[in-house]
């Protein structure tokens, strides 16, 4: 039986970035350019439909993240973290059918781009503390929710775990192990919702070759790059990503 997948050019020509971005991203940049994955494949079909067909490319690279750097993340912040963004995927199945994607894009995006602007004006000094724990869990629930809605988890998420000041390594593993489990909750209320149709899965196995790509250069990425470096560039996915949801969302 060969299942059915989507034959149009102009969808695969946003999609092989979008995944290629999506595996640098969850394996080496968490904060940054995945995110840009559905937007970028919502110019070819629908937001529910992008991410959909994102789910078994998501679970690939999620594993393939969490054999490289299994031994890396901070497991007393993983268990922070977790029971938070669960709740946050509990809140976006329900409102699912409620909230628009481009409002919850727009959302996401003005976000990412006040955090980074706070950041860049008003520089954390090296005594600073880290940020209290109920703002944690806030931005948590928030990661949950957008990633529920479009994949588009990691700026919340990074909004708190960024101030801690982890290694890169610390950094990439932690988020890496959180959106593993993230994800993985995400199956069953995605199938209840009925976005996982034969035409979907069969068009995410066409881009499933592309994950381990992705993941191996964020992966040699992330265990070379300089720590100032490595933020820099996390600043720079973020103002990517929160413009290009932004602008997506007021659209």
């Amino acid at each position: 039986m060969v299942l059915p997948f989507i034959s149009d050019p102009f969808f695969y020509l946003v999609a092989v970035p979008a995944v290629l971005l999506l595996g640098v991203s969850k394996s080496g940049f968490g904060a940054g350019l995945g995110s840009l994955a559905v937007p970028l494949m919502a110019m070819a079909v629908t937001v529910p439909q992008a991410a959909a067909i994102l789910m078994p490319v998501l679970f690939a690279i999620d594993l393939l993240g969490m054999a490289a750097f299994r031994k890396n993340f901070d497991m007393r912040l993983v268990k922070f973290l977790v029971p938070f963004g669960l709740v946050g995927t509990v809140v976006g199945m329900l409102l699912f059918k409620v909230l628009s994607a481009s409002t919850v894009a727009a959302v996401v995006g003005a976000f990412t781009l006040l955090f980074l602007a706070q950041r860049l004006l008003f520089p954390p000094q090296p005594d600073s503390p880290p940020p209290p724990r109920w703002l944690g869990a806030l931005l948590t629930v928030t990661s949950g929710f957008t990633s529920f809605i479009a994949h588009a988890g990691g700026p919340p998420v990074s909004a708190y775990v960024i101030p801690l000041r982890l290694s890169p390594l610390t950094f990439t593993a932690t988020l890496s192990f959180f959106f593993f489990v993230i994800n993985l909750s995400k199956w069953i209320p995605y199938a209840w919702l009925g976005l996982l149709d034969m035409r979907n899965m069969g068009t995410s196995l066409v881009l499933l070759p592309l994950a381990p790509m992705g993941v191996w250069v964020g992966v040699r990425l992330a265990r070379r790059i300089n720590p100032v470096l490595f933020y820099r560039l996390l600043y720079l996915g973020m103002f990517l990503t929160g413009s290009k949801l932004l602008w997506d969302g007021l659209r």
